[in-house]
């Protein structure tokens, strides 16, 4: 795999760390073997739990007896709803959203189930064998209501209502609108539209959700270890819940294996789990097992969208309309609710492009499945698959190529900011840039010619084209999630030099994968100016920094790193009026690199452990007035955020026996600002676009009309394997963002192109054959499915 970047004039002006490609510090230990996950937890003595779930998808529960689950060898207590009532308050996913249902989360089903693997009672023994021998033993009598595993049906009248006390199944309702939808598309030159569906997928961490919660006798505390990227806002929704004072409990989230969003919420279970060492006195463990993981865990997309997109006869796009129901689950999740996922999909939809008008109309609407909740790149893998289907739909009848239709239509350079038809503002990148560049890459002209060649030999050879923007690292103005109420648009750092001169970096943003111990570290190093392996970085933990929310929305890089420099920068002050009075100089006339401080045009130098001896211990080397604390916080807000923005071009051909899609070609060039490590960045992009390939070609949660899981496990779900993923052509475009460091945030980009690329290129090899692509995945079974039909159709024995 290849990667290039636009020069940068100021690339010689780059400080020695951050642009580096540095190893990742955190790959010795990962990679022998020696990491902490929360599954290794060893505390003395731990219990283990295990979760009875439900076998119906929405039923009332009648009689639980677990007389027998007691009393069975090695189970030291049973739990159901009834038991801990008493012991937490639920947890409210609030909103300010109009049109809007909270549905409680509570940590086992109340009354009813709502859907097939939510947890009904949980067992704890000395062993998990033995916790999970028990749960056989427990008697549970249901009485079914009906089970409603579409979102179109859920909506019908006569649909059972998951929530009686919501009256309906339509837990968030919204519409964006601008201008005269109706009038511009009456008048456009050309109307194209669709239904278009991407199915519901499992993010599938390679860790399954994890939770020990250590319990401490002596302070009645509590420290959960969890596989979490919010440890904070778990910290924080816990201890309200539980009534248990911040200082008696301690989230922590350690080597992580993966999220994709799927850690990125408050669970049940972490609420049982708590509990249940509270109640008990002791420390408890739970790791899923791969069925539980994919059945219970919060799941991604399931969202159908009636789109029409009006042009004129020159081929700018005029007009844009969409209904959108979102499949989001039973639940609302914590703390996103259920608007999360849909509402962004109508948010984002107008994408990078000048649309005059537009009318957006969303429905989240509950069903018995899990809930739905973040995934990389939430709501805009949807938006952009839609909007990008309706280019190519656009140029087709107009005539145009695809590159140039979205060239005409790009916001460009001297229309930033610009603010899209449903109200988000693109700050200025690179759109038109990342066009060009992926053309250029790709050989865009060439690989026309090879079309041209392949089809006069009758292969199926297509070439497609995404273009996306996304709002990353957004500040205090905008929320995560339409209307609520948590700030997640500040991030702090706090950074020390202690008695012996080492430097620890804490921060409230958690690694699951994407390499912050060392990108941070690496800013610290430049802007502090010290060594870069003497920089120890600590994330995850809610004890290290106050209101550590955690990682999500591309938000690591701007705003951690956002508070990076600028807590470096406040001490780094402080070293230097130190060393100012050790070296008899003006701390103006003092540099600070490489930890030394050193009197410029001198060899005067005195390095941070000198400094810090002098500070802590020393106490006839400075004045008392001369001494302060080598600690700086720094709490960061970027406000709006910043705008990442990428174009995506896949080369594909369809096999007309097998019906299999192979990637010839996949370029990518994108904008993610400056960087920090590009290969780190290179590798967000690979690993993005792999799971972008599943989400086109392969993975897809099946649910039959009752509500029961067909594809629960790796040998239903299928996911890209090394084959599947080709060599990929990276460009970067570094355009500095108005953030600290020019930073964008770019973890999310490659799932949201890749779907997008991949349709269009595969709409363009079958369009031979006059079959259109409007569902993805596009898996064999689909593909086959549609020629035969095209067969037919060529025929004359389908109906026109």
């Amino acid at each position: 795999m290849s990667s290039d970047r636009i020069a940068h004039p100021s690339d010689v002006l780059r400080p020695r760390n951050v642009g580096a490609p540095i190893k990742r510090t955190e790959d010795p230990r990962l990679l022998t073997g020696n990491g902490e996950y929360t599954a290794d937890r060893k505390p003395d003595r731990a219990l283990h739990l295990a979760f009875l779930r439900s076998g119906q998808p929405h039923a009332r529960i009648e009689r639980i007896d677990t007389a027998a689950a007691l009393a069975a060898s090695g189970v030291v207590a049973v739990f159901t709803a009834e038991d801990i009532a008493g012991d937490f308050q639920p947890v409210i996913p609030f909103s300010r959203m109009a049109n809007y249902y909270a549905t409680p989360i509570v940590p086992l089903a109340s009354r009813k189930v709502r859907y097939v693997g939510e947890p009904v009672a949980a067992v704890v023994a000395t062993s998990r064998y033995l916790a999970e021998d028990a749960l056989e033993l427990i008697e549970v009598d249901y009485k079914s209501l009906g089970a409603v595993s579409r979102a179109e049906l859920a909506v019908a009248n006569d649909a059972p209502f998951l929530h009686e006390e919501a009256s309906t199944n339509v837990l968030i309702a919204r519409e964006f609108k601008k201008g005269d939808v109706a009038a511009d598309l009456n008048a456009a030159a050309v109307r194209v539209g669709g239904r278009f569906e991407m199915t519901r997928k499992a993010p599938l961490a390679m860790e399954p959700r994890s939770y020990a919660a250590e319990y401490e006798k002596s302070r009645d505390a509590i420290t959960l270890y969890t596989s979490s990227n919010i440890p904070g806002i778990v910290r924080d929704a816990i201890s309200e819940s539980l009534g248990l004072p911040g200082h008696r409990l301690r989230v922590v989230a350690p080597d992580v294996g993966g999220s994709f969003g799927s850690k990125g919420s408050l669970y049940p279970e972490e609420l049982l789990i708590c509990i249940a060492a509270r109640k008990l006195r002791r420390s408890v463990k739970w790791t899923a097992d791969r069925l539980e993981d994919v059945s219970s865990s919060s799941q991604a997309f399931g969202e159908i969208v009636d789109a029409e997109m009006g042009f004129d006869a020159n081929g700018i796009a005029t007009s844009l309309q969409a209904d959108v129901i979102g499949d989001v689950g039973a639940y609302s999740i914590y703390p996103w609710t259920c608007g999360l996922e849909p509402v962004q999909v109508v948010s984002f939809l107008p994408g990078p492009y000048k649309i005059r008008s537009y009318r957006g109309a969303v429905r989240g609407v509950a069903t018995c499945k899990p809930p739905t909740g973040p995934y990389r790149g939430v709501g805009r893998p949807i938006s952009t698959f839609v909007a990008e289907r309706l280019m190519d739909l656009g140029a087709k009848a107009l005539g145009i190529d695809p590159l140039e239709i979205r060239r005409r239509n790009l916001v460009r350079s001297e229309e930033f900011p610009y603010r899209i038809a449903s109200g988000i503002i693109w700050d200025k990148t690179g759109f038109v840039e990342c066009l060009d560049a992926a053309a250029e890459a790709a050989g865009y002209e060439q690989l026309r010619k090879e079309q041209a060649e392949a089809r006069e030999q009758g292969r199926l050879f297509g070439i497609g084209i995404a273009t996306y923007a996304e709002l990353t690292g957004i500040g205090s103005r905008i929320a995560v999630a339409p209307g609520m109420p948590i700030n997640t648009g500040s991030e702090t750092a706090k950074i020390t030099i202690d008695s012996t001169g080492a430097i620890t970096a804490a921060f409230g943003v958690a690694s699951h994968g994407q390499g912050l111990e060392t990108t941070l570290a690496q800013i610290v190093a430049d802007d502090l100016g010290a060594r870069f392996e003497d920089v120890r970085v600590i994330q995850g933990d809610s004890d290290e920094v106050p209101m550590s929310t955690g990682t999500y929305a591309s938000r690591s890089a701007v705003l951690g790193g956002g508070a990076a420099k600028h807590a470096s920068k406040i001490l780094q002050q402080k070293i230097k009026r130190v060393a100012s009075h050790l070296l008899e100089a003006n701390a103006a006339d003092i540099e600070v690199t490489e930890g030394m401080a050193t009197v410029l045009g001198t060899d005067r130098a005195v390095s941070f452990k000198q400094i810090a001896k002098a500070v802590y211990a020393d106490m006839k080397t400075l004045p008392v007035e001369a001494r302060e604390e080598l600690s700086a916080t720094y709490t960061y807000d970027p406000i709006n955020g910043t705008t990442a923005a990428a174009t995506h071009i896949a080369a594909v051909e369809v096999d007309p026996v097998s019906c299999f899609v192979r990637i010839l070609k996949f370029v990518v060039a994108e904008d993610c600002g400056r960087i920090i490590n590009p290969m780190i960045v290179d590798g967000q992009v690979h690993g993005g676009v792999a799971q972008g390939i599943g989400a086109a070609l392969l993975e897809e949660l099946i649910y039959d009309e009752d509500g029961q899981l067909l594809t629960a496990s790796l040998v239903d779900y299928m996911i890209p394997s090394a084959p599947d993923v080709p060599l990929m052509d990276v460009v970067h475009i570094e355009s500095e963002s108005a953030v600290a460091g020019g930073f964008r945030g770019m973890g999310e980009g490659g799932t949201i192109g890749a779907p997008a690329a991949i349709a269009n290129a595969i709409a363009d090899a079958l369009s031979p054959l006059d079959i259109d692509v409007s569902i993805l995945p596009m898996t064999p079974e689909r593909i086959f499915k549609l020629m035969e039909q095209a067969k037919l159709k060529s025929r004359g024995k389908v109906d026109e």
